[in-house]
């Protein structure tokens, strides 16, 4: 079973293992699924519902944790030192790991013993990410030696992405140069060459870089005691308030789905209008940094919630990209809602999908890695 907790949403699966003739991985039949919308839900009502779908109880249960620390760099099983040093993460993704704690508690409870539990870490793919993106300019007893650094997140999405494209366009070696591009509640993207990711634009919490449904995003170090001076709070507030109260539904002065960038698009608010401005220069923004990094590249990913189904942000976030052999099919591009496809058009030098990002195959694959039930593809340089 996968439980995948993220900052708007929870889903659970069940699938079922076996091996496959000649396959480099176990074959996986999905058994069951449900996608909630909403963060708030009491776990074990949730965990009760779905396990009596499920013709006998899970052997294992695979857990999505965004934030491993430096400690984690590979999925783990999980004992209570582990659910502990998850917890103890908290205050660096106060979105999301707290959310994973609650779940891991609950299924760890109504599995019963019989059943293993895996942690499979959003930062882990990022853990070979270079010196010069991994690391701040900051002296090593300020930096590294507290374990400040930049982790990233979303890996489990990226990775994803870049395996399906991958499969989309099998003569590119191992993806090419690949920008992947995760636009949900979080949002996110990677410059990857072949499989090893070279930068990412979430840092050391998944609060830096694009602009978010409530997170702000990179914002000057400097404004938080800026803030806390005038305002009487406490710096740990004005960054709760910057994870909570910020991104497009600060900029719109909305919340919820009134903040959604399609709601926000098809608004004639002069906020709303300037809150996606902002939030799709900022990703046109880094896609032209990750040109620099890649020296050019073969192919653009889109995934997540807001990447698969709003055309017109991924519209928005292309314009003016032709110079870059970026080019937009906007017809493929408005029926590609919910849906693959392609929207770049045949003549494109660069390759640009939409694509249903598929955690959960993902997490298994990694769970069996860590319970001896198949190996890793790990990306290598």
């Amino acid at each position: 079973m996968t439980v995948n907790s993220g900052s708007t949403s929870i889903k659970l699966a069940a699938f079922e293992t076996g091996a496959l003739a000649g396959a480099r991985e176990p074959a996986l039949r999905k058994l069951a699924s449900v996608h909630h919308e909403a963060t708030h839900l009491e776990p074990e009502p949730e965990l009760r519902d779905f396990l009596a779908r499920l013709a006998k109880p899970p052997e294992a249960v695979v857990h999505r944790v965004v934030h491993g620390g430096a400690r984690f760099k590979q999925p783990v099983l999980i004992d209570d030192g582990v659910r502990t040093a998850i917890n103890h993460l908290s205050e660096l993704a106060p979105l999301h790991n707290p959310l994973s704690v609650r779940w891991i508690d609950a299924a760890r409870r109504m599995c019963g013993a019989q059943a293993a539990h895996v942690a499979a870490f959003d930062t882990a793919f990022f853990a070979s990410l270079p010196r010069v993106a991994g690391e701040y300019a900051l002296p090593p007893q300020l930096g590294v030696d507290l374990g400040v650094r930049r982790y990233g997140f979303h890996g489990l999405a990226h990775e994803a992405m870049w395996r399906r494209f991958c499969e989309l366009e099998p003569g590119l070696p191992r993806g090419g140069r690949l920008v992947t591009v995760q636009l949900g509640g979080g949002c996110s993207i990677t410059a990857i060459d072949q499989g090893c990711p070279r930068d990412t634009s979430m840092g050391f919490s998944p609060l830096e870089g694009l602009v978010m449904a409530t997170r702000s995003g990179n914002v000057d170090p400097a404004i938080v005691p800026y803030v806390s001076a005038r305002l009487g709070l406490r710096p740990q507030e004005v960054i709760e308030r910057l994870n909570r109260e910020a991104g497009l539904a600060g900029l719109a002065g909305a919340a919820g789905e009134e903040a959604s960038p399609a709601t926000l698009l098809a608004s004639g608010s002069e906020r709303a209008q300037f809150a996606i401005e902002l939030y799709c220069y900022r990703v046109r923004k880094y896609l032209g940094a990750y040109l620099a990094v890649l020296g050019g590249c073969d192919g653009i990913v889109f995934g997540g919630g807001v990447g698969e189904h709003v055309p017109g942000v991924r519209e928005r976030i292309l314009s003016g990209m032709r110079w870059a052999g970026i080019e937009l099919d906007t017809r493929a591009n408005e029926e590609a809602s919910g849906t693959q496809g392609r929207i770049s058009p045949p003549g494109s030098k660069v390759s640009v999908w939409v694509v249903a990002v598929e955690e959960e195959p993902l997490m298994v694959r990694e769970a069996l890695s860590v319970l001896g039930g198949g190996a890793r593809t790990q990306p290598v340089e």
